[in-house]
């Protein structure tokens, strides 16, 4: 039986005959050109066997098509505004029964509901598959929320929870390119922040493809990117990820000084942290490593002490 879904009105004529105008409110941005998200897919290097794929805000579908077109048998879609409900719909009619989507948000979602979906599908007609092997999270996010998201899942992620707790599990998201840049960014490179230590002390992260604005409808004013994040086999992280959030936020809030000065205005004694971690405290934050940080934050943990 071929994947390849059968020819399908355009995406933009779509959102010609439902009226689906990208809403403001959502931070909606739709992507029209299928060989962008071909692409997206293609590169993303996705694991399909015994593997769940779940798409984050699919609108009116054209990343769905994508991924269902290179081979996907298991595609779940969680898509908030009921708006696109009868594109979504259409496409589940002929995926032939690939691909199921929910009316939900992901920040406040049961996963539990995404998997049982996902367990429903045909290729699982029989009842065999009890768990995935593989799980791809995948998504054109709004970019109002795409932080927010992205701290979630790795909260989720660090303890194993909902769809993050198979054995393999991979994230490739959309965001706007600035944000893109501060996840990847290394020790010493100027967008390192908070959400570069905390997404590379339990991940790998690198960028996959960069969107030009010119490709979304309606045009935003930044470019976008598409970042892969895949779980480390050995992460730096010891403590929980809640305390390295912590204290990261607390020092990069005053990312201009020096650690020294930073740790002095907490409290003086607390510069003794410093060295213990073997931590120059004449570096500012930007420059110190994932590594370092996440030393630092299991000695906090580890003595119980409270972060301003």
């Amino acid at each position: 039986m071929s994947l390849k879904l059968p020819k399908l009105p355009s995406i933009r004529d779509l959102t010609r005959i439902y009226n689906l105008q990208a809403q403001q409110k959502f931070s909606q941005n739709f992507i029209m050109d299928k060989n962008i998200t071909d692409k997206i897919v293609k590169l993303a290097g996705l694991e399909l066997e015994n593997a769940l794929c779940v798409e984050v805000g699919p609108g009116p579908g054209l990343l769905t098509r994508s991924i269902l077109d290179r081979g996907a048998k298991n595609v779940v879609a969680v898509e908030k505004d009921t708006r696109f409900t009868p594109a979504l719909e259409q496409l589940q009619d002929v995926s032939a029964g690939r691909f199921r989507s929910i009316i939900g948000d992901m920040l406040t979602l049961d996963h539990a509901t995404i998997i049982d979906e996902g367990l429903r599908l045909q290729s699982n007609a029989n009842g065999e598959i009890k768990a995935f092997d593989n799980v791809h999270l995948i998504g054109n996010l709004p970019f109002s929320v795409a932080t927010r998201l992205l701290i979630q899942w790795l909260h989720l992620l660090a303890t194993k929870q909902g769809i993050f707790s198979s054995p393999q599990v991979s994230m490739t998201l959309m965001f706007q390119r600035e944000v893109g840049d501060r996840i990847v960014a290394l020790p010493s490179e100027s967008p390192r922040g908070r959400l570069s230590v905390v997404a590379q002390s339990i991940c790998d992260s690198f960028k996959v493809y960069n969107v030009p604005s010119s490709s979304f409808v309606p045009r935003p004013k930044v470019d976008a990117t598409m970042v892969q994040l895949r779980p480390l086999e050995n992460p730096p992280l010891t403590s929980s990820l809640g305390t390295l959030e912590h204290l990261v936020r607390f020092v990069f809030m005053k990312r201009r000084k020096m650690l020294l000065r930073i740790f002095k205005d907490w409290d003086v004694d607390k510069v003794a942290l410093l060295e213990e971690c073997e931590i120059d405290p004449t570096l500012r934050p930007q420059d110190v490593s994932t590594q370092a940080f996440c030393a630092l934050a299991q000695l906090i943990e580890q003595r119980g002490i409270k972060i301003p």
